[in-house]
């Protein structure tokens, strides 16, 4: 490996590690560093998500204090979680590379999206329940509502272990329009979450799948050192700028994907 390219690894890696803890969509930054560098895009999803799964456990460590009073809720959804990682990572060991290869641009056209749209659906969530604190409306619960977050968290899991870029995105979106909580303490939930996933799709990428392992450990060290700058520091970094730096990227990805394909 060519050292710059060992430094602009580990660069992205503490770059992703910082955004999945405040924001998520870290895989935004480091799949299309790795595509770029020559890696083929199957390898570089599954050395992706075994390098970032070490940041994503800083990050819920770093959130530790947001998750107290939360564990009968953590019991129920991680294996949702837990499970829909297992199958998402199945699914991309099943299907050709060159259907991964296929769909990956439009997965991360998706991914941008939600990362552009991500202010607009916490705005209307805010106004949601400022709206029901006015009027006394109850907060939602019940069956109907905890088997629809529970379903949507083991669905998000699935894409998640095909594919982990904006996960985070779409964590926070369905428990902030579903859960009353803070959102600094939904945050906390979305960081087990995802280092959950990250870590179910690592390890069985780690056996079977093709891996880089020296990209593995750049992403490793620098996603850690990124989760803890991210659980620190993150709060005080402009959202704007960190999601400005996500769509950016995001949209030279799926630029750069396309022409591999003409």
């Amino acid at each position: 490996m060519i050292w710059w390219h060992a430094v602009l690894i580990a660069v992205a890696g503490v770059w992703a590690g910082m955004i999945n803890t405040v924001v998520g969509s870290g895989t935004l930054v480091t799949f299309p560093v790795l595509v770029a560098l020559g890696y083929p895009p199957v390898t570089a999803t599954t050395s992706n998500a075994i390098g970032l799964a070490p940041g994503s456990i800083s990050g819920a460590i770093g959130y530790r204090h947001e998750l107290r009073g939360q564990g009968r809720r953590l019991l129920t959804f991680v294996p949702a979680s837990l499970l829909g990682a297992i199958g998402g990572s199945i699914l991309l060991l099943s299907l050709p590379a060159d259907a991964f290869e296929t769909i990956v641009p439009a997965l991360v056209g998706l991914a941008v999206v939600l990362v552009i749209v991500q202010p607009r659906v916490s705005s209307w969530v805010l106004r949601r329940r400022e709206e029901r604190a006015l009027t006394g409306g109850p907060p939602s619960s019940g069956l109907a509502t905890s088997v629809l977050v529970i379903g949507s968290i083991f669905l998000i899991g699935i894409y998640g272990g095909y594919f982990t870029a904006a996960q985070g995105v779409m964590l926070m979106a369905v428990m902030g329009m579903l859960l009353d909580e803070p959102i600094q303490r939904l945050n906390g939930v979305k960081n087990v979450l995802s280092a959950v996933v990250n870590v179910v799709a690592g390890t069985v990428y780690a056996f079977v799948a093709p891996v880089n392992w020296a990209a593995v450990g750049l992403l490793a060290v620098g996603s850690v050192i990124g989760g803890l700058l991210g659980a620190r520091v993150g709060r005080r970094l402009s959202p704007t700028a960190l999601r400005a730096v996500i769509v950016v990227v995001g949209v030279a990805a799926v630029v750069q994907l396309i022409l591999r394909q003409l």
